[in-house]
C-alpha cells in the first residue's frame, strides 16, 4: 500500500471518500497515484458485493393493516453472508445521501428515496453487482471493473492527474 504522503488515518480517509464517490457517480478526477491505490480498494469492494449480492431470505411477518386486522406478508431479507458483506462494506464507505433536485418538491423527494437508509450500498449491491456478476458470467473473467487515464499535469504542483472510472 503507498503512503501518499499522509498518516494513516488520513489516508483511508482519503480512500473512502474517493471511493464513495467513485461507486456514486462512477468517475472521478484525482492523482495518478490515488487513482492505482483507490482502483485496487475498489474492486476489493465491488467483488465482495458482486459474491453476496443473490444471498437472500424470504421471512413471513405478522403486521396489521389499515383496520387493525393481522396480514401475514412476505419480506426478503439479507442472508447471513449478504450481511456480513453489506456491514464490511459500510465500514469502507462513507455513506452518501441522496440529493433532493433543484425543482422537486419535498414530497417527490421522499416518495423517490422511500426508506432507503444507505442509498450508497444500496446501488452498490442493487446495479452495480449485478452488472458485475452478469458480465462475469458472459466473458469469464473476474476484476477489471475500473478503468484509469492520464489526463496529463496539473497547474501549481504539476502532479499527474488521472480519470478513475467504473466500466
Amino acid at each position: 500500500m503507498r503512503k501518499l504522503g499522509r498518516t494513516t488515518e488520513q489516508r483511508l480517509a482519503v480512500l473512502r471518500n474517493q471511493a464513495s464517490n467513485l461507486l456514486w457517480y462512477g468517475k472521478i478526477t484525482t492523482t495518478k497515484e490515488n487513482a492505482k491505490e483507490l482502483q485496487s480498494y475498489v474492486e476489493k469492494i465491488i467483488t465482495k458485493a458482486m459474491n453476496t449480492y443473490m444471498d437472500t431470505v424470504e421471512v413471513q411477518q405478522n403486521r396489521k393493516d389499515d383496520n387493525g386486522n393481522d396480514i401475514e406478508v412476505t419480506v426478503m431479507n439479507d442472508g447471513v453472508k449478504k450481511l456480513a458483506a453489506r456491514r464490511l462494506i459500510m465500514t469502507k464507505l462513507y455513506d452518501l445521501q441522496e440529493v433532493k433536485g433543484q425543482d422537486e418538491s419535498r414530497t417527490a423527494y421522499k416518495t423517490r428515496i422511500g426508506n432507503v437508509k444507505h442509498p450508497l450500498i444500496e446501488k452498490l449491491f442493487n446495479e452495480i453487482a449485478p452488472k458485475y456478476a452478469e458480465r462475469k458470467e458472459a466473458l469469464g473473467q473476474g476484476g477489471g471493473y475500473t478503468r484509469v487515464y492520464t489526463v496529463g499535469q496539473r497547474r501549481g504542483d504539476a502532479a499527474e492527474v488521472a480519470i478513475i472510472e467504473l466500466i
